[in-house]
């Protein structure tokens, strides 16, 4: 017996690394960890979007063909970022969770996400899925319907299922969890349904809620004084729907809060914290340590939401531990992580809501133009609500020091109206028209900047559709991206110049990764929009397929 019992702990012993992340693990990705593995939002816990692999490089980039292409047979579209352990890769969307065998292309397992038909009509914006979390044996998603799920990763059996919300209220699941310090961290949509949002914390074994952390305070907590007196905050939006970013050594995870609800700012005076902030939070209990807000009593759906990128820059003269991120509203910010304390704020596009950021008080000097939205105008403002960058994540190349980001150059009418809240319906108040193109202008580019001036070092400018894609820096001197039309993209990293590209057959806004497998380097891109759509290029209607696949690539021997 004694015999018998110490071979089973042998074979289990053997069998557990190869479906067992450690926090060891998660902290080394993408810091001179395992190359074969992508096991963590961002490609680290510093979202950097950066790999130290050259062998895909400028030379031999135009050798660069497909190894495999597996359809995920969702007709939703595809915006997720794949993860990879051990050969094999973990892919989501609004409809499955895939594995796939990395030496074949072969489908390894799918297991369906079933939620009602009715769901959509209290989704903003977009059916999707943004990527999964892994962790000791287990794959975690959210679902679009509001639940946190957790997967057998070696099967794809549902381990638990917890419902975060109710989705006839208005709330969703798009974002990538992310585990911190052994909790598993998720976000929820929402804010355009006159919701008020939340991070959660659960414990990755059991699926027990750990902790909740509104990010509308209510009565009682501080925060809530810069809401007026009444049940304004109750729908007060701060939607927390893009994964966040984990500091180990300062055990601190830096989220970014949506937009505040409604739009329309009238019913809601003051600074509405902690809508359009970043959250710097210990991730064991949801204790937020210190919070920055870009935009106070925010107006016009700029969510700080988006990518918080952490790098150890030069900051006169003085190397700081920092926090950035290229702002929905315009400006690029940078942050001391440890405290919050503004470093750099600089605008990186068209700005015409405000003048500058005061870098005394940390507040924008709001602009002409946005007391006269205030006032009720109908006003052409910069940018537009879709951003000057929008979710489509930049990466950080801490070797040259610079950002690389799809931008967008567009500018939309605003116009207050009246905002009636209604369970289940959206709760905006606002009129905006996209500004026509002015001849000649593009509508967007894709640029490297410098993170404290906001200056391009170079802009490759976009005349058709703007990039919705992430982007991906090498050590091989490449950019990887892709756009509407269906191409993925290598871009020269020094020029922006078109280095090579291939067209996957339907639209691109999902992020793209880069692994080796024994020996050898792969890009990966997931492909489809969702159904068939129409895009206006050069004037003219042009039908653009959106089958969602993903699509690997490697150099081709010579």
């Amino acid at each position: 017996m004694k015999k018998i019992f110490l071979t089973a702990i042998t074979l289990a012993a053997m069998q557990l690394p190869a479906f067992a992340q450690t926090d060891a693990e998660l902290k080394s990705d993408g810091k001179g960890g395992s190359t074969e593995n992508v096991l963590t939002y961002g490609m680290g816990y510093n979202q950097n979007r950066y790999s130290a692999l050259k062998q895909v490089n400028k030379q031999t980039v135009k050798r660069l063909v497909p190894i495999w292409n597996v359809s995920t047979g969702s007709n939703y579209g595809e915006q997720g970022q794949p993860l990879v352990y051990n050969g094999v890769m973990y892919v989501t969307d609004a409809d499955a969770t895939l594995a796939i065998d990395i030496a074949t292309g072969k489908q390894l397992w799918r297991t369906p996400v079933e939620w009602d038909p009715a769901t959509p009509r209290v989704v903003c914006c977009g059916i999707s899925n943004k990527g999964p979390a892994l962790y000791n044996g287990k794959l975690f998603r959210g679902t679009l319907d509001a639940f946190v799920i957790a997967l057998d990763q070696k099967t794809g059996k549902e381990l638990w299922r917890q419902k975060a919300a109710d989705w006839k209220e208005g709330f969703t699941i798009t974002g990538a969890p992310l585990v911190a310090n052994g909790v598993l961290i998720t976000g929820m949509s929402g804010a355009e349904f006159g919701t008020r949002l939340w991070l959660d914390g659960w414990d990755p074994d059991t699926g027990k809620q750990l902790w909740r952390r509104y990010t509308v305070p209510g009565p009682g907590e501080k925060g809530n004084e810069t809401w007026p007196a009444g049940d304004a905050y109750l729908h007060g939006g701060g939607s927390t729907w893009i994964t966040g970013s984990y500091d180990p050594e300062l055990d601190l995870v830096y989220w970014g809060t949506g937009n505040a609800g409604p739009w329309n700012p009238q019913t809601r005076p003051g600074d509405n914290l902690y809508t359009a902030s970043v959250l710097a939070f210990r991730p064991k209990t949801g204790e937020i340590v210190w919070h920055y807000q870009f935009s106070p009593n925010e107006m016009y759906d700029w969510d700080a939401n988006w990518e918080m990128i952490l790098a150890d820059i030069a900051v006169e003269g003085a190397k700081r531990k920092v926090v950035m991120q290229m702002n929905r509203n315009g400006f690029l910010y940078v942050l001391d992580r440890v405290n919050g304390k503004l470093l750099s704020a600089k605008p990186f596009e068209k700005v015409t809501w405000a003048t500058h950021v005061d870098m005394a008080t940390g507040r924008p000097v709001e602009s002409e133009v946005s007391k006269r939205v205030r006032a009720g105008e109908t006003v052409e403002v910069w940018p537009s609500p879709w951003g000057a960058k929008n979710w489509p994540h930049a990466a950080f190349n801490p070797e040259t020091g610079l950002l690389y980001a799809n931008t967008m150059h567009i500018a939309h009418t605003y116009r207050f109206i009246p905002a009636e809240f209604k369970p289940g319906q959206r709760y905006v108040g606002v009129e905006n028209k996209r500004v026509p193109q002015v001849a000649g202008e593009p509508v967007a580019h894709v640029e490297a900047i410098d993170p404290l001036s906001g200056a391009p070092k170079w802009r490759a400018p976009i005349y058709d559709i703007p990039n919705y894609a992430a982007v991906l820096a090498s050590a091989g001197g490449l950019l990887f991206t892709g756009k509407e039309t269906g191409e993925f993209q290598a871009l020269d990293i020094d020029t922006g110049k078109t280095l090579w590209q291939f067209q996957t057959g339907s639209g691109i806004n999902a992020q793209p990764i880069t692994f080796t497998f024994k020996g050898r380097q792969y890009v990966v891109i997931q492909s489809g929009l969702g159904g068939v759509n129409q895009i206006r290029m050069a004037g003219e209607l042009k039908n653009i397929p959106r089958g969602g696949s993903v699509w690997a690539f490697a150099v081709m021997d010579q």
